[in-house]
């Protein structure tokens, strides 16, 4: 049913255990699973690059290490904008993400409500 799920990871601590549901989803349907970090273009100084790189690497080894095949890419941008756009761009099938990750477009609204209402896909939004 979902061929490819899109997994978007920030530096939050709830990060990885949302990537324990997105990779348990994956699982059960078979899918590809693509892990994506956003460093926000105008406020890289809140992206810190050793940190991201470990958490990817993380993520990646937990998927690899269950057996599914697994794609890492790093964008550049506001973070709703550019899932939104990888989801479109790679014909996502879902979208898994946090409620509650790092909020870096420094507004109200969260991530994760903005990628609700613009995504090109069905969004599971994990607690």
């Amino acid at each position: 049913m979902f061929e490819t799920v899109l997994f978007p990871i920030d530096q939050s601590r709830e990060a990885m255990e949302t990537a324990s549901k997105a990779l348990e989803l994956a699982r059960s349907h078979g899918s590809r699973l693509i892990i994506l970090s956003v460093v926000q273009a105008e406020r890289p100084e809140m992206d810190d690059p050793e940190a991201v790189a470990v958490l990817l690497n993380r993520a990646r080894e937990q998927v690899e290490q269950a057996g599914l095949p697994c794609e890492v890419l790093e964008r550049k941008g506001k973070p709703a904008f550019v899932i939104c756009d990888v989801a479109d761009e790679l014909n996502v099938d879902l979208i898994v993400m946090g409620t509650r990750g790092v909020n870096l477009e420094g507004d109200s609204e969260s991530t994760a409500a903005r990628v609700i209402q613009l995504a090109p896909c069905p969004v599971l939004v994990v607690p």
